[in-house]
Formats: structure tokens, sequence, C-alpha cells
């Protein structure tokens, strides 16, 4: 398997691909139905979690709408540092809700005074964060934030997308008070793209109960009476499902306190070496992601030829997102990618450099 180094779809195990081709089964039968709730109860370790998960067919985009249409009647604030911060923001608004934004430059993170001084001016029912900022390699310091959000205005829900960086990083739901937490397959859970997983504990669902227009895909009140019962509304994803309960096994094996470690040393070093090189992380060293790194383009690199250069040798990054395209590139190591793999990209990223 040849790896690739972009912020997902990843790499995936050729056993959980194979996992997918198990025949179908009825998705209102005793066999799926005890398959569901065994992905559920080992997801839920991943979220830190003891309240459900919600395993939705759709990809993290689908959940943020859900987070919107479940938990808010009228007014959001949206933290906004990055191109998918900035997509909750312009999800909050096309579902009609009163959508503020809290600012930061790329690169840069939320930090907590400027939360508590958005929270004291007016009063939101609930607050998105994205925890990693897939597009400028920046992890948001949630657990402090969630902290002021609970202190300034208690009543306000907490939301945060951890699309790139459940599964690579620790995110403990329950302790920090998060009230929404989502996060897709095609990320660190190193599965095909296509599903995604959302916990949402009971204050939530609460609120979720009184807020009006929730519509019916994403009406997470509707998946909650079906998931008691091991079940969904709608016809599931039933060849991902397969591919997770395989998945959570092998994630599970490897422990997650293992798994952040191995996320946390291939960051580390990939990180390091653009340094010593003469090329700066984008973001300051405290809050740089751990799934992510993205790298100021400082040599002028044509990274399509670099691309091609890689790919000749069965590997890939990603160019810069958005604006930051051209000026910066971004390394991905999530999922099933190890240290080894870090340092054979590393090698060739070096032959390119010289010749």
């Amino acid at each position: 398997m040849s790896p690739m180094f972009v912020p997902g779809p990843v790499d995936v195990a050729p056993e959980v691909l194979a996992a997918q081709a198990k025949p179908m089964i009825p998705h209102r039968s005793k066999d799926f139905e005890a398959m569901f709730k065994r992905t559920e109860e080992r997801a839920r370790k991943l979220f830190y979690t003891q309240y459900r998960v919600f395993q939705g067919t759709h990809s993290g985009s689908g959940m943020q709408e859900a987070g919107i249409r479940n938990f808010v009647q009228d007014t959001v604030l949206c933290c906004v540092n990055g191109a998918f911060a900035e997509r909750w923001l312009n999800v909050a608004a096309a579902n009609g809700k009163q959508a503020d934004r809290l600012d930061a430059e790329w690169g840069q993170v939320i930090m907590p005074e400027m939360l508590a001084d958005a929270l004291k001016k007016k009063h939101y029912e609930a607050v998105t964060i994205v925890h990693n900022e897939t597009s400028t390699g920046a992890e948001n310091p949630v657990k402090d934030l969630a902290a002021v959000v609970h202190e300034v205005s208690p009543d306000t829900l907490i939301l945060v997308d951890a699309v790139s960086s459940l599964g690579g990083v620790l995110i403990d739901m329950d302790g920090w008070g998060i009230d929404f937490l989502l996060t897709s397959s095609q990320k660190c859970l190193a599965l095909p793209p296509g599903l995604s997983l959302a916990a949402a504990n009971d204050r939530a669902m609460q609120k979720a109960e009184k807020v009006t227009n929730r519509g019916w895909y994403f009406d997470l009140v509707l998946m909650e009476k079906h998931r008691i019962k091991d079940s969904t509304p709608m016809t599931p994803v039933i060849p991902l499902i397969y591919a997770l309960d395989v998945q959570l096994d092998r994630i599970l094996a490897e422990g997650l306190e293992n798994r952040f470690a191995r996320h946390a040393a291939m960051a580390w070093r990939t990180q390091s070496w653009a340094i010593e090189h003469g090329m700066q992380p984008m973001s300051p060293e405290v809050y740089r992601s751990k799934t992510v790194s993205t790298i100021q383009n400082s040599h002028g690199w044509d990274i399509s030829a670099l691309n091609k250069f890689l790919l000749q040798r069965g590997m890939r990054i990603s160019n810069g997102y958005g604006v930051w395209k051209d000026k910066t590139y971004r390394i991905a190591h999530m999922g099933e990618i190890q240290m080894s793999d870090v340092d054979t990209l590393l090698a060739a990223m070096e032959e390119f450099m010289i010749q």
C-alpha cells in the first residue's frame, strides 16, 4: 500500500477495505442491529463519552448541518479561523439562523479571552468550534474554550467539529463538557468516505426536542428513537459499517494512547524537518495540529511538480487550501500512516530539493 499524505481520504488497510465486500444484510435484521450496537458501543470510547453516538450516512458536513438544525433555533456564534470553520458558518446562514462570527486569522486559533468577550456581549444558544482546522494545521484549544463557555454562558451548547482529529488526538467529550462532537470516516479513523459519527449528550438532546424545523434526514430526535432500538430511520451505509466494525477493533487493539502518541510523534518529526529546511509551519508551535502539518512554501516549489515526483515513488501530499494554495503545502500524518512512512516521504522530498 502506497502511503497518501493527504488530509482525506486517507489510506485504508486491506482488511478494512475487504470488509465492505461482505454480502449485504437487511438493515431491519437482528444481524444488522447487533453490529450497529457493537459499533456504537466501541465508538463511545473514541469520543470519551458515556452518551449516544450517531452513525450517519453522509460526510462530516452533514453532521455540521445536523448540529445547526437540531441545537439552534435562532442564534449561534461561529468561531472562524479557517475554511472548515467558515463552512459551519455558511451552513448556519443557509439554514436561516442568526449566525455571528468570531474571527481569528488563518493559522491562528480562537483564544479563550476572545470567546469570553463575545459571550459577554450577547447570548447565544450555541457556539461552533472546529477542533483541528484542516486548511491551516491549527488546533483550537477546545478544552479551554469549553471551560469559558461553561463559566460565562452556562446554558450555551458547545458544538465541536473534530473531522480531522478524532481518533488521532485525545478529545475528552464528557470531561471537557462538549455537548455535540462530530467526525468523518475518511481521516484519522482511516475508513473510506461516506460515514460520519457524532456524539450528543443529554443536555443537547433535550434542547433538540424544543427546536422546530429540524428537517427529517438530519433530525437527531428521530435518529435517537431508532438508535435506542439499534436501528436507523433510513437505510444506512451497510458496507461502511462493516468496515467500521473491523477498524474499531484495529484502533482499540493499537490502544488509543498509543495511537495519539504515534500521531503526535509524526507531527513533531514533520514539522521539525520543515523548520530545519527553512520552511515554517503556519501555526504557533503550541497550537500546531498533530494530524496535518501546513507548511509555508518558502522555496516556491511547484507543488504539482513535487507531487508528480512523489507519485513516481507511490506517495502524494496536498497543496495549500483556498487562499493558501501554492503558498503552503500540507502533509497529513493520520490514520494508518507510520513513522517509517514519514521518513520515506521526507527523504523523497529532500531528493526533490536537490534535483
